[in-house]
């Protein structure tokens, strides 16, 4: 399984909403990096750390793949190529 294809699978709820806290804490952390005012140095050192940890968490998160699901899926597609083969009048 490459990359693109572990991001689009399945991924269960405890990382996606680990990965929504991820997004969160970069998009916080990151407008405090950003911030035209003069912040004190620990904020703005301490924010930047946030942003890699917020990134790492979110990527991480993202290509965790829920196995059970994905065999779920895969099995309804098999069921759905199945139904298409059969005859549609009725008559078996």
């Amino acid at each position: 399984m490459n990359l693109v294809e572990r991001a689009k699978a399945p991924t269960p709820k405890f990382f996606k909403v680990l990965r929504s806290i991820g997004l969160a804490l970069l998009a916080i952390s990151g407008t405090i990096v950003a911030a035209p005012v003069a912040l004190p140095a620990v904020v703005v050192s301490a924010a930047g750390y946030l942003v890699v940890a917020g990134g790492v968490i979110s990527a991480i998160s993202q290509i965790t793949v829920d196995d059970q699901a994905q065999n779920d899926e895969a099995i309804l597609k098999q069921l759905q190529k199945d139904n298409e083969n059969l005859a549609r009048d009725g008559n078996e």
